[in-house]
């Protein structure tokens, strides 16, 4: 299974959630490849250095560069994950074709609306906040992807 998480730059969220999942699919054991992207991303761009620092304290490194979302992303998707319902909305009106496999990450995972928290311009403990929030939804999607949701 192919899953792309998409924020607004993709220097903070959705590089987050991908280098998280890509941990919580591995200790599952879970066949997935997982990609991010930002809606207005810059090609090239760095991640965030508190986004790295949150990162690196639960030891799991991020070497990243941004990527803008793209149709042909989308399209190696079988799974694409926003990070807020106006993401979410953008990128189905983006990719028309594609809005059977487009969703927020909370609609996803916990079947109600709901926005991870942008840390974007924070302190560390804004990183660490997000870090923390996407870090649970994570593992309850690697549960429910495993066929062992709760």
């Amino acid at each position: 299974m192919n899953i792309l998480f998409v924020c607004t730059g993709n220097t903070c969220r959705s590089p987050m959630a991908e280098a998280l999942f890509k941990s919580a699919a591995s200790r599952k054991k879970l066949d997935v490849s997982v990609k991010s992207a930002g809606l207005f991303a810059p090609e090239n761009g760095k991640a965030s250095l508190y986004a790295v620092e949150a990162l690196f304290e639960k030891n799991i490194a991020l070497n990243h560069s941004s990527a803008p979302l793209s149709k042909e992303k989308v399209e190696w998707a079988d799974l694409v994950l926003t990070m807020t319902e106006q993401h979410k909305h953008l990128a189905e009106r983006e990719y028309p074709n594609h809005q059977d496999k487009i969703f927020s990450l909370k609609e996803y995972v916990k079947g109600k609306t709901g926005d991870i928290t942008d840390p974007f311009g924070g302190s560390l403990s804004d990183y660490q906040k997000t870090r923390d929030e996407l870090e649970h939804l994570l593992h309850q999607l690697a549960d429910k992807l495993s066929g062992r949701a709760r």
